[in-house]
């Protein structure tokens, strides 16, 4: 069995949400989606589920973070070249995202990022394991 990864955000505008993410390319699953809720699919076993925040807040008991002022998580996305990495963030950028910290390059790893319409984190990055310090 294959282990799949469901990763929960929630947002305040489900519509701006997808919105924001279909300009980067994503896709959303129709079967999983409705006016309170949407399946982006970010791999072929990988999916960040959009919530929205009244949604969201039926599956925790504890108060949702505002995540402009507070960190809540940092979800990274693998991508095939420091192009890639560029392009998405650029992308991001024109379609309302802020990129809060300046790329970087570690020699074997090249990482940029930004912070989307509700303030989550995602850092985009391409990494050449061969360049790995030993």
């Amino acid at each position: 069995m294959t282990t799949q990864i469901f990763v929960n955000l929630p947002v305040k505008d489900l519509d701006k949400s997808v919105a924001f993410f279909t300009v980067l390319g994503f896709k959303f699953n129709p079967k999983f989606t409705d006016e309170n809720a949407t399946c982006m699919i970010v791999g072929e076993d990988s999916f960040v589920m959009l919530l929205v925040d009244t949604f969201f807040k039926t599956f925790t008991n504890k108060p949702l973070v505002d995540a402009t002022k507070h960190t809540e998580v940092l979800v990274a996305l693998s991508c095939d070249s420091r192009a890639d990495v560029d392009a998405m963030v650029a992308k991001a950028a024109t379609a309302g995202a802020t990129t809060p910290m300046p790329s970087k390059d570690y020699g074997f790893m090249y990482q940029h990022g930004f912070q989307d319409l509700d303030g989550h984190l995602w850092e985009v990055f391409h990494m050449n394991p061969d360049a790995m310090p030993a």
